[in-house]
């Protein structure tokens, strides 16, 4: 859609999932950041968070485009099924914990943002209770808090924690999460690596 300078363009609530996204000829000409002009949460790094009312540079326009670059997405479903790898600290965990892992449903919080997915639910039990060194994050990595209800981790995750990863689920099979709004229900289907 190529609009004129000074034409209003409201983009409205999606009619499926949470986000949308919106592409500008000539991108917004923001500083980068160790190579990106995206806001991290976590680390306050990049530019200021965009607010009602705000105003972002935009970059030299390149001209009409030949063809739109778009993927149409399937809308998100009733209830989002995550695949989900165990380890690398499922012994962390109890056997129970494990199976109200792969039987129980959980409900997306209205706490979730880009960084997890916060779940309400059945907790999960660990079996050891014992403070665990920061570990590498990875994005969908099932980390267990000690209230024991699972948090996974979407595209801003941190890049460490300190709570035990009972799973990950893979990144490739993770997109729909991007799109799944609070009170959603999540159920995973854990499984083991083959060794």
């Amino acid at each position: 859609m190529h609009l004129p300078a000074g034409a209003v363009l409201d983009v409205g609530a999606p009619t499926s999932g949470l986000r949308s996204y919106v592409a500008v000829d000539g991108g917004i000409a923001v500083a980068p950041v160790l190579g990106s002009r995206s806001t991290d949460l976590l680390s306050g790094l990049g530019p200021a968070t965009l607010r009602d009312g705000g105003t972002l540079p935009l970059g030299e326009p390149t001209g009409e485009p030949l063809y739109a670059d778009t993927l149409l997405w399937e809308a998100p479903p009733k209830e989002l099924v995550l695949p989900v790898l165990l380890g690398p600290r499922d012994d962390w965990f109890t056997a129970a914990a494990v199976s109200t892992l792969a039987t129980g449903r959980y409900e997306i919080s209205q706490h979730s943002n880009r960084i997890a997915l916060r779940l309400e639910g059945p907790p999960l039990e660990r079996a050891v209770h014992r403070e665990m060194p920061s570990e590498g994050m990875v994005v969908g990595a099932v980390q267990v808090p000690p209230d024991g209800r699972p948090v996974v981790f979407l595209a801003d995750c941190p890049t460490t924690g300190g709570y035990p990863v009972i799973g990950v689920v893979p990144e490739s099979l993770l997109y729909p999460a991007a799109q799944a709004a609070p009170g959603l229900t999540v159920r995973f289907v854990p499984r083991r690596h083959r060794r």
